[in-house]
């Protein structure tokens, strides 16, 4: 009998440790993210480039989404995929091409990663928002 006791004493303390971390996931999910209710975060877009003196860097773009309409947002939540491959092909093209030592245009970077947000989107209503534009 003792090894039963044991498996369940065992399974009781394996239960009683994951009951805190789901009632604080469940906080989480509560939580108001980041930037409002309308935004939705992405993690950053890299791209290799070359750096001043020939070594290879990275081109990292810090952005997101804010979207007004519930049903785009939605939408948008759903396509996160495909939006983050659109605009991985764009920043890793326009990373390959820019001259070592020289910064970025941050402008042309929100204007086309704005358009390939329309186009993923099917219509405009979606704002494509830039947080910092980092070479390393």
């Amino acid at each position: 009998m003792a090894p039963m006791r044991r498996r369940t004493v065992l399974a009781l303390l394996a239960l009683a440790a994951t009951t805190p971390l789901a009632a604080r996931a469940a906080e989480d999910g509560k939580k108001k993210k980041s930037g409002g209710a309308n935004y939705i975060p992405m993690n950053p877009i890299n791209g290799t480039t070359n750096k001043a003196g020939g070594r290879r860097g990275v081109l990292s773009v810090d952005c997101g989404l804010e979207v007004p309409d519930p049903k785009l947002r939605e939408y948008a939540e759903l396509s996160l995929p495909r939006l983050r491959a659109a605009y991985e092909q764009v920043i890793q093209i326009y990373a390959a091409g820019l001259p070592s030592g020289s910064e970025p245009n941050t402008e042309f970077i929100v204007q086309a990663l704005q358009r390939q947000t329309d186009l993923v989107l099917k219509r405009p209503g979606a704002r494509f928002l830039i947080g910092a534009v980092l070479i390393s």
